[in-house]
């Protein structure tokens, strides 16, 4: 079965959500890698505000493509989510929600997950052009100098993802690799 949500991702949504749902999202959602990521700690080290409010948001980890005449964006595949592990427990504790990558996380991030009722999303790695048809608008709202790496404001319309790590900390990575390796005794 799909679910459908739309954003904001409050603790509501995550807490009905479990590792291997299949997912539509619909709403607003944000971009940001390792560069972004590493400029919004220093601004909270600094004790600075951040150029968005992450309660109850979702980070994309991708750099899209530049956008060819007429479409909202380029490419925007997942990129590969343990660059941002040393970020995200400090960006889950301010109340973010919610973040789409792909590939395994750390206990540091599962721990915070957990800790703050949020959600991992997968998203399909060498699906990008797929998935940015399901982008509806596109706009860089904090750091243009970063280019691709910039942090956007997206909206995005039936956006297929899946929960790799639910509110409770169970993994569809392992809970796959069990699977698999017991089906076989």
């Amino acid at each position: 079965m799909i679910k459908s949500i739309n954003t904001p991702l409050t603790k509501d949504i995550t807490t009905g959500l479990r590792a291997g749902d299949s997912i539509l999202l619909t709403g607003t959602i944000y971009t940001a890698r390792d560069a972004a990521h590493g400029r919004l700690i220093n601004l909270l080290n600094e004790g600075k505000e951040l150029p968005i409010n992450v309660k109850d948001e979702i980070i994309y980890y991708v750099g899209p493509t530049p956008e060819k005449e007429g479409q909202v964006i380029g490419s925007a595949g997942p990129t590969t989510s343990y660059r941002m592990d040393s970020y995200a427990p400090r960006l889950l504790d301010l109340g973010l929600k919610g973040m789409i990558g792909k590939g395994a996380r750390n206990e540091e991030v599962i721990d915070a997950i957990k800790r703050n009722k949020a959600v991992y999303f997968g998203a399909i790695g060498g699906a990008g052009a797929l998935i940015s048809k399901c982008i509806t608008s596109c706009k860089v709202i904090a750091y243009d100098d970063l280019g691709a790496e910039a942090i956007r404001r997206l909206e995005v319309k039936d956006m297929p993802l899946v929960v790799i790590i639910d509110t409770e900390g169970n993994n569809l990575y392992e809970i796959g690799k069990n699977e698999y390796l017991n089906s076989n005794k």
